[in-house]
């Protein structure tokens, strides 16, 4: 009876020791990459801004160290409560729901394994819906905001576990505040 016990106790022992060992091995694939390995670069795939038309950048994306590390992980751009809040680019709405008390809508860009993040955002869209580029996906939400005396929505980038700079997905021209133009020269 007792070497029976025994025998339950080490089995169950070798397959607790199986399963962490088969845990780890799984999560050894989503390792972030080595330190000083560039990730992919962002394609320049949006074509608008998530809110207004070149809104004030009141705090940067600060990359983390660790996938758990200090840091942030998007840009908060400046805007009134109840802006309306726009996809930067086409694609189908991964989430739209209260995250922590907060309204967030997530949305996977076409042809891409790239996904935006707007919060805190009164969803207008649903989860599956498809969105192109400067439609409405919410209005932001009047809370306490984390960017101080002014609200703001805080626009992320991820790709898988992932964070990336937002930034990186709008092109120059949209980025430096438009196209250059070419005036008429006046002869005399």
């Amino acid at each position: 009876m007792r070497s029976r016990r025994h025998l339950h106790t080490a089995l169950g022992s070798l397959l607790a020791l199986f399963l962490t060992l088969l845990t780890c091995a799984a999560r050894a694939d989503d390792a972030p990459p080595a330190p000083g390995v560039p990730p992919p670069p962002v394609p320049a795939v949006a074509r608008t801004w998530p809110v207004g038309s070149h809104p004030l950048v009141l705090r940067g994306w600060e990359p983390p160290a660790t996938l758990y590390a200090r840091g942030h992980r998007g840009v908060d751009l400046s805007t009134p409560a109840n802006a309306p809040v726009r996809a930067v680019a086409p694609g189908r709405v991964s989430f739209a729901g209260r995250v922590a008390g907060r309204g967030v809508v997530a949305v996977e860009l076409t042809g891409t394994d790239l996904r935006t993040t707007y919060e805190p955002v009164t969803a207008s869209v649903k989860k599956g819906d498809e969105v192109e580029a400067g439609d409405v996906v919410g209005t932001v939400e009047l809370t306490g905001s984390h960017c101080g005396a002014t609200s703001c929505v805080h626009w992320g980038l991820l790709r898988g576990e992932m964070y990336l700079d937002p930034l990186g997905l709008l092109p120059p021209w949209l980025l430096n505040r438009g196209p250059s133009r070419l005036l008429p020269v006046l002869s005399f």
